[in-house]
């Protein structure tokens, strides 16, 4: 049964003429007739009254017509809605980032971004880092924003993706500072500092144990608390419960305004990339376009 034969029967119907109904359907008499006959065939039963004018519907023919309009509303309905889709995913940029990542270089990159993106949507995804790299592996998004540094190790062929890098910061061990401006937690204070660490699963986590881990002039460290969140940590910093390893751009603003110190040096300083991938394959417009505005920036 193809499709065709049964918006046919719906015109017919409505019409209740052959000729009439062969002339909006653009074929021949001859032609639309055998399509019914053929219709009629597949259904096993005649659907139409022959030799009544104007056409007549069976019973089978009338319940027929019912199940028909509502087939081809349907599939009308799906192919909008299919188009509708397209042109949406057409505007849409679709990327995958940590938690830290999407609050701190995503959000600075959306403002300067903007008059790009008028008219677009951006769907902004946050997981681990390997889920970040699978996400971009299977093809279920455009883009992932993703720490670089030697002690995160991560695969991805250079044959299928590209990269930028977008920008660089660093985790600095900070405190909340006390009445004197001085960090409540100072590494040079005699005794363990209270530790607030990331899960190990964590990039940043992986990046702070490789610091202390392989630097001699580490400060005694007492780990109070481990969370997976580096919006948290920064709060529990604030309300003076030890030292965290935060990104310089979240507490950049906290340190000159006096709320938080650093304390360490630049020897407690973790620097690290944060970089653009892509696949080389052809993306949607939109994504192209940011692709060039975040590559020759």
């Amino acid at each position: 049964m193809q499709f065709k034969w049964m918006e046919d029967f719906i015109v017919l119907a409505q019409t209740r003429s052959f000729t009439r109904a062969a002339e909006l359907r653009h074929v021949t008499h001859p032609a639309f007739g055998r399509r019914i006959r053929a219709l009629e065939s597949w259904a096993g039963t005649a659907l139409v009254e022959r030799g009544s004018s104007p056409v007549a519907l069976t019973p089978a023919g009338e319940s027929f017509l019912e199940n028909a309009s509502q087939m081809v509303r349907g599939v009308e309905s799906s192919r909008e809605e299919m188009h509708s889709v397209a042109g949406r995913e057409a505007r849409t940029v679709t990327l995958v980032t940590g938690r830290t990542l999407a609050r701190t270089v995503m959000a600075d990159w959306l403002v300067r971004l903007q008059p790009l993106l008028r008219g677009g949507e951006v769907r902004v995804l946050t997981g681990a880092l390997a889920e970040t790299v699978r996400m971009l592996e299977h093809n279920e998004v455009d883009f992932s924003l993703i720490f670089h540094h030697s002690a995160l190790t991560f695969r991805l062929d250079g044959r299928q993706f590209s990269h930028v890098t977008v920008a660089s910061d660093k985790l600095v061990p900070v405190s909340r500072a006390d009445a004197q401006g001085r960090a409540a937690h100072s590494f040079d204070a005699p005794g363990d500092v209270p530790f607030l660490s990331y899960v190990r699963t964590l990039a940043m986590g992986r990046l702070v144990e490789d610091l202390l881990a392989n630097n001699p002039q580490a400060p005694r460290l007492k780990r109070h608390i481990e969370c997976d969140s580096a919006d948290a940590l920064y709060e529990y910093v604030l309300r003076g419960l030890g030292v965290a390893w935060l990104p310089w751009s979240m507490v950049q603003a906290d340190c000159k305004a006096g709320r938080l110190v650093t304390t360490g040096g630049r020897r407690m300083e973790v620097r690290f990339e944060v970089r653009l991938y892509r696949p080389k394959r052809r993306l949607g417009p939109l994504a192209e376009d940011v692709w060039r505005a975040m590559a020759t920036r």
